[in-house]
């Protein structure tokens, strides 16, 4: 078996960060073009075997000081415009049958690079500011890519990494069948813009007003990641077994750790907490009646805003940040105070609604399930109808508190 090789030496690392530069959307494709990707290529390998060994400030650094960030996203924008503009008419048109499609593959696959190269990086404050304007470009692919991620379809979900390295391997000969390597491909692309979003959050205080205003009014995020929360299209029941998609293939989860966070599940919640929690974001969001009935749809956020427990809030953070990245202690009590603080503020009091509505027809309702306290009812007609529906999370809900009770 050949040996793994390692991160590039430093100077062949800056000639090749160095060699980045922008692209027309008529070049994609080109010889040129196809040099570009392959620098690109070796970059995104180097930066992974760097994070391994904790070394990727190096490639920071070079593509902080030579302002190729910016270069980076714009990248990322023509490659997705040609996908969605150009793909498809090829898609479509009858008379085109080539010989290979192999180089329209490698074109798709770049958008997987950058973004796997931009997550890599942009851990770093550094390298967020160094962004400057193109940071709204990266804001808005972000949000179009989580926007696919909320609308992806149980059916969707449930295609496994086995069945893309099969269709992968046998080397496609239609359009037809790279169309479906592109969607499967989509859905990973998401996966790592999630990863980016959450990293410009943890930036939040050093982000120009129009990044933030960005974020939360034009796109209204922390509604977006409730959606997320809720639906965790990451994870998905199939033939009576749940799976999840973890470091790039799906798998069955053993009932015990049916209630642990994944990292996908982490890194949407420390979003949320990062938009919610930020004086900066608490001061520009609209706390206005949809996005109040938005945020509340979370069981967690709504229990605890009302009942301001935040003892009970922290063991729960805590809980989930140790299944979610498995920190040290320290880092643990730190992650759960945080936690604690966004419901203890006094500005998040606002999120609790006057009363609360039922579930299936919104009128005032006075009911609760009595299993799970998550929902209400105005009558037990609703109550009954909604049943089956409730079913699963009044189940989930109940593992969360007996395990929390465990702590």
């Amino acid at each position: 078996m050949a040996a793994v090789p390692g991160p590039l030496p430093p100077a062949e690392a800056e000639a090749l960060v160095r060699a980045l530069q922008g692209s027309e959307l008529r070049d994609i494709g080109s010889q040129g073009w196809l040099r570009q990707h392959e620098h690109v290529e070796k970059l995104n390998m180097h930066g992974i075997l760097s994070a391994s060994a904790g070394q990727e400030q190096l490639l920071t650094e070079l593509l902080v000081t030579h302002a190729k960030i910016p270069v980076l996203i714009g990248e990322l924008i023509s490659v997705e415009i040609w996908k969605h503009k150009i793909f498809p008419v090829l898609c479509r048109l009858e008379d085109f049958k080539p010989r290979s499609t192999f180089p329209i593959y490698v074109v798709l696959h770049h958008e997987a690079s950058i973004i796997n190269l931009l997550e890599t990086v942009f851990f770093y404050k550094e390298v967020c500011e160094s962004a400057e304007d193109t940071i709204l470009d990266l804001i808005d692919y972000c949000h179009r890519k989580l926007i696919l991620l909320a609308a992806r379809s149980t059916k969707a979900q449930a295609v496994t990494s086995a069945e893309l390295g099969a269709e992968h391997l046998a080397s496609p000969s239609s359009m037809q069948e790279l169309q479906k390597q592109a969607e499967m491909m989509e859905f990973e692309i998401s996966l790592k813009a999630l990863s980016v979003l959450r990293f410009i959050t943890d930036q939040v205080d050093s982000l120009p007003l129009s990044a933030l205003a960005r974020m939360l009014n034009t796109h209204n995020l922390p509604c977006l990641l409730v959606e997320l929360v809720e639906h965790c299209p990451w994870s998905c029941w199939e033939a009576g077994k749940l799976k999840k998609f973890e470091n790039g293939t799906w798998h069955v989860v053993p009932p015990e750790d049916h209630v642990k966070m994944t990292k996908l599940d982490g890194q949407v919640w420390l979003a949320l907490l990062n938009l919610l929690l930020s004086p900066e974001c608490q001061q520009k969001y609209r706390f206005d009646g949809f996005n109040k009935s938005q945020l509340l749809k979370v069981p967690v956020i709504r229990d605890h805003i009302l009942k301001k427990n935040s003892g009970k809030w922290e063991a729960i953070a805590k809980h989930q940040v140790k299944h979610a990245f498995s920190p040290t202690e320290e880092e643990l009590q730190l992650q759960a105070r945080r936690w604690a603080q966004t419901y203890s503020l006094d500005m998040m009091e606002a999120l609790a609604p006057d009363k609360p509505r039922c579930r299936v027809c919104g009128a005032e309702a006075a009911k609760r399930c009595s299993r799970c306290r998550n929902e209400w009812y105005c009558t037990r007609a609703c109550q009954v109808q909604h049943w089956q529906k409730h079913k699963p999370a009044c189940n989930l809900m109940a593992e969360v508190s007996r395990s929390v009770d465990d702590l």
